[in-house]
C-alpha cells in the first residue's frame, strides 16, 4: 500500500512522511512487514494472511482504517530532528575526477565547490538505488550540475556524486552516471551489519573536508577493524 504526502519534494513533505513513520513505529499492526519512505511516498509491505487475525474480513481493508486512524493523529505529531552525521570526504583528483567539471559548469574554482558542498547540512530524504545509497536534500544551486551523458560502468564504493539537485554517496561498487567530486572512506554498508545501512531516512549529514593522507590513514584503520 502506497502512501501519498505530497506532488513535490520539499522539507514539509519529507517531515510528514518522517512523523508518520514515527507514529507507524510506535502504533504498528500484527502483518506489517516494513515500510519504506522516499521523497513523497511511504509505502507499507505487508503479509495479508497476517492482518486480522487471519478473520474473514479483506486485508487491505482491516489495514486500510488503522493507517487512515494513524493519518487522523498526524497533526499532533512533531517529527523528531534526525541524528547528525559527520562523513569525511577527500575531494578531488583520483578521489574525485569531476570536481573540475563541476566547477567548470559555473565558472568557479575546485576550492568554491568543496567549500559549498561542505557548508551545507543535508537532510536523508531516502535510501534506494542501491543498498544504503543516501538521496540527500539541501544542495546548492550554485553547485548542482547535470548527470554525465554516459554513465560509468563501474564507481568505487564511498564516491560523493552531484546529478542535478542531488548529492548522494555510492556505497558499494556500481555503475553511476553522477558527477563524482569526492570519496569517502566510511563504509556506508555492510550485510552483517544492524542495521546494514549507516544512514537512514530523516538523518541530517555534514560532509567534512579531509586531505588524501587522511583518508588512506581511515581507510587503513577501518580495514583493520
Amino acid at each position: 500500500m502506497v502512501l501519498q504526502f505530497g506532488e513535490q519534494i520539499s522539507p514539509e513533505v519529507h517531515l510528514k512522511i518522517q512523523a508518520f513513520a514515527a507514529l507507524l513505529e510506535k502504533n504498528t499492526l500484527a502483518g506489517i512487514v516494513e515500510w519504506v519512505p522516499a521523497y513523497t511516498t511511504l509505502t507499507i509491505y505487508y503479509a495479508p494472511l497476517l492482518i486480522g487475525n487471519g478473520g474473514s474480513e479483506d486485508p487491505y481493508d482491516v489495514l486500510y482504517r488503522h493507517l487512515a486512524s494513524l493519518a487522523a493523529k498526524l497533526e499532533n505529531i512533531a517529527p523528531m530532528p534526525g541524528r547528525l552525521v559527520e562523513i569525511p570526504v577527500c575531494y578531488g583528483g583520483s578521489f574525485g575526477p569531476d570536481l573540475d567539471i563541476v566547477a567548470a559548469h559555473h565558472n568557479i574554482s575546485p576550492e568554491e565547490v568543496i567549500a559549498i558542498h561542505s557548508q551545507q547540512e543535508y537532510t536523508v530524504y531516502m535510501i534506494g538505488f542501491a543498498p544504503g545509497f543516501p538521496y540527500l536534500g539541501g544542495l546548492s544551486k550554485k553547485i548542482a550540475c547535470p548527470r554525465k551523458a554516459a554513465p560509468r560502468s563501474s564507481v568505487p564504493a564511498g564516491s560523493v556524486g552531484i546529478a542535478g539537485l542531488q548529492t548522494g554517496i555510492y556505497p558499494i561498487s556500481t555503475p553511476g552516471g553522477w558527477q563524482l567530486i569526492g570519496r569517502t572512506p566510511i563504509t556506508l554498508f555492510g550485510y552483517c551489519k544492524q542495521p546494514p545501512s549507516l544512514l537512514q531516512a530523516g538523518d541530517r549529514l555534514r560532509f567534512m573536508p579531509v586531505s588524501a593522507k587522511d583518508y588512506e590513514r581511515m581507510e587503513r584503520s577501518r580495514h583493520e577493524h
